[in-house]
Order: structure tokens, then C-alpha cells, then sequence
């Protein structure tokens, strides 16, 4: 009696459904505000592929950001909007306003982490200025301070 170890691939693959941009947007926190727009978005990653180049002018993760920002530190902070339990993340929007740091909200964290390079997704980014990149970086920026900030 022989067992048959073959799996037919089609049953077993997960398909990845991939999520218009408002749906992505439906699924963030009450929270998430100033979020950004899809095209405002798209240079977000842009500027993230950009700056994971030099991999001491980017900071990714919600305690490598923290420890930088309070410890000076300043640039572009890009917040995932789809991180649950908001209360992780929720001080540091307050903590850039009182250093005068511009920040956004994206719709996912998977597709942050995606423009990172990773396969996990990552909450939070903080990309400092270099010369390489620095017309993306102050039109992104520019475009960030003319957001409406929710909570003033």
C-alpha cells in the first residue's frame, strides 16, 4: 500500500486578494488623520524606496522612532493606519507636533513594510534629509505641511 505525498497546488496556495485604496483607508483607526492621499501615498513609498538606500537615513519601527525623535532627531514620520491596538502608537503623533516633525498616515502597514523591502509589515518610518534624495524629500514634505492637522 503506497501513500501519495503529492498536493495538488491549486488547492493549497492562498490566493492574496490585494485591497483598492479606499477599502485600505476603511480599515484604518479612528485616529489616523492627516491621512494621506493615494497619490500623496504613492510618494510616500516612493520616497521610502528611495531612503532605504542609505540605512542610516531611515528609521523603521515604532521603538527606533520613538528613541530618535525624542533623542533630536528630525524628518518625514510615515504612520501605518491599520495598526491595532492604536493605543501602541497613539502618543507619537502629539510628541512630532511639539518637535515640529511633519507627519502622515498611510493605509497599511504591509504595504509600508513592502516599500521598505521587508516581508512584514511596520508601523511607523522616520526618513531623515540626505542630498540623494532631497527634491523628493522637500516636495513630500511641502505637500505634508498642507495637510490639515485634526486635532487643532
Amino acid at each position: 500500500m503506497s501513500v501519495d505525498n503529492t498536493t495538488d497546488s491549486t488547492t493549497t496556495s492562498s490566493e492574496v486578494t490585494e485591497f483598492s485604496y479606499e477599502q485600505k483607508v476603511s480599515f484604518c483607526n479612528v485616529i489616523a488623520k492627516p491621512m494621506a492621499s493615494k497619490k500623496l501615498a504613492k510618494k510616500c513609498y516612493k520616497l521610502v524606496k528611495k531612503a532605504v538606500q542609505h540605512k542610516t537615513f531611515i528609521r523603521c519601527g515604532l521603538k527606533d522612532v520613538q528613541t530618535r525623535i525624542r533623542k533630536g532627531e528630525t524628518g518625514i514620520v510615515i504612520f501605518a493606519g491599520d495598526v491595532t491596538p492604536a493605543d501602541i502608537m497613539c502618543h507619537l503623533p502629539g510628541v512630532c507636533e511639539e518637535k515640529d516633525i511633519p507627519y502622515v498616515y498611510i493605509p497599511s502597514r504591509k504595504d509600508l513594510g513592502a516599500a521598505l523591502g521587508v516581508k512584514r509589515g511596520c508601523v511607523t518610518v522616520l526618513i531623515r534629509p540626505k542630498s540623494d534624495y532631497e527634491e523628493a524629500f522637500n516636495e513630500l514634505k511641502s505637500e505634508i505641511n498642507q495637510l490639515p492637522i485634526a486635532f487643532k
